[in-house]
């Protein structure tokens, strides 16, 4: 699979059309789907239209946009024109189908990129295994029989496996950094506010975000760049003028520190060795210390829980049944959470705000992992860390939730610490920093230390 810089470059000089393009990626998914299950729904016919939209723009001379005839596909939370959006669930599928496309879905085909279907995600996006008990799980391109990670597994699948270069998911607690480290794929979680959320199912919409998946932090690039600007349908987007990401810019003089404390442990020693190769690559001596993260990540559940249990009331009074149910009977504890609770979550989540703020007035990035364990198996629900045996599905997140909680951007890079599977590294930075982050993420690619195996 080549990369969406590739092919958009291949289409602008008339090497290939965007009809070849998008013709062999639904040949891929054909093939490659009945196996890896990332796909839900596949818009073939509106595929075909919008590359010849794309090819007689090139034709008559028009100048082509930076994405090209790139094949693209999103999570099924996205509103897709005429597919019902599921959001992982039984429930939504009876809904009408969606109107008009999701926000950045529309960004991205007016940037040249050709959607071509929707992708399997954990119901609700409440979860981080990748295993939906509806659509069945989206297999691990890798090794077929771990899990794909999640909630956005099917856009972490659906791009390791060779279908798409790229895919949109959401991360509210990690689901696309979970993906991109199971998966070995670059991926990226914004800023809070940063891109519109419109004609998007919400989970927790105070923390909720949209970013790609990708096979490099160019392709990254590429796609962030398309997608920013402002949209007032989104309530929560902050008024941010549009940053374009100079990715090749020259290296160096950046502050450059390691998340110790609660980054340095529970996890699994390649996931520390793989923050190591990173950190070396990049000239990172110093550690610090995020304050009380073990307390913002369990502030993260408190909130996720009560706010997922809210949006989800009415369903779960009357149809109960038809809930994935690890998922209903988390949904039905958040019910339980008393405000009290809820309003000491937000307070001290703006103290952690604060008090991590002043972290960044030292360092321009931090690294810290983005999973403590490569991509368990299919199944697996408990999994041993520091000699403790422990819940595999709650604890996928540990070292995700601190960063999401406060809406810090981070990237995730594929790092390959020995033969085995890859496992992910978070490069965070102060908000609205996702030039950093994307410059970080090239420059390991570039000395060969984050690769996506393809």
């Amino acid at each position: 699979m080549r990369t969406a810089s590739a092919i958009a470059s291949d289409v602008r000089s008339g090497a290939t059309t965007a009809r070849a393009e998008t013709e062999a990626a639904l040949s891929r998914i054909a093939a490659a789907n009945p196996v890896i299950n990332a796909f839900t729904d596949v818009v073939g016919e509106r595929a075909l239209r919008t590359a010849e939209a794309v090819d007689a723009a090139a034709a008559s001379g028009r100048a082509l946009g930076p994405l090209a005839g790139v094949p693209f596909a999103v999570k099924n939370l996205f509103d897709v024109a005429g597919l019902a959006t599921r959001a992982g669930s039984r429930i939504n599928r009876a809904n009408a189908p969606a109107g008009r496309d999701a926000a950045l879905v529309r960004r991205l085909e007016a940037a040249g990129a050709v959607l071509v279907g929707a992708l399997n995600m954990g119901e609700y996006a409440y979860d981080f295994t990748g295993e939906n008990c509806h659509d069945g799980p989206s297999r691990n391109p890798h090794d077929t029989q771990r899990m794909s990670g999640g909630s956005s597994g099917g856009s972490g699948a659906a791009v390791a496996a060779g279908m798409v270069p790229i895919a949109l998911g959401s991360d509210t607690n990690g689901s696309i950094r979970v993906p991109a480290s199971f998966c070995g794929l670059f991926g990226l979680k914004p800023t809070y506010g940063r891109l519109s959320r419109a004609g998007s199912f919400p989970f927790v919409s105070s923390f909720d975000h949209l970013g790609p998946l990708g096979l490099s932090a160019a392709d990254l690039a590429l796609a962030y760049d398309a997608m920013q600007g402002a949209d007032p349908d989104d309530p929560a987007q902050a008024a941010r003028p549009v940053e374009p990401v100079a990715i090749a810019a020259e290296w160096g003089g950046l502050r450059i520190a390691v998340a110790g404390e609660y980054f340095a442990r529970g996890g699994a020693p390649e996931a520390f060795a793989a923050v190591r190769l990173a950190a070396e690559a990049l000239g990172a001596s110093e550690v610090v210390e995020f304050p009380e993260a073990a307390r913002a990540r369990a502030a993260a559940y408190v909130i996720s829980a009560a706010e997922g249990a809210a949006l989800h009331a009415e369903r779960l009074r009357t149809q109960a049944d038809a809930f994935d149910p690890a998922v209903r009977d988390r949904l039905i504890a958040g019910l339980a959470i008393p405000a009290a609770w809820v309003l000491q979550a937000q307070r001290f989540r703006r103290w952690y705000r604060d008090q991590v703020r002043t972290v960044f007035e030292k360092f321009d990035l931090v690294l810290a992992p983005a999973t403590p364990i490569r991509a368990p198996l299919l199944g697996q629900t408990t999994i041993e860390l520091d000699g403790v045996t422990m819940p595999l599905r709650p604890n996928i997140g540990v070292f995700t939730q601190p960063i999401s909680f406060i809406g810090l951007p981070v990237a995730a890079v594929p790092v390959w610490p020995d033969d085995g599977l890859p496992i992910g590294v978070q490069l965070i930075a102060a908000p609205w920093r996702e030039d950093l982050v994307l410059r970080a993420a090239g420059r390991l690619e570039e000395l060969g230390v984050a690769r996506v195996q393809r």
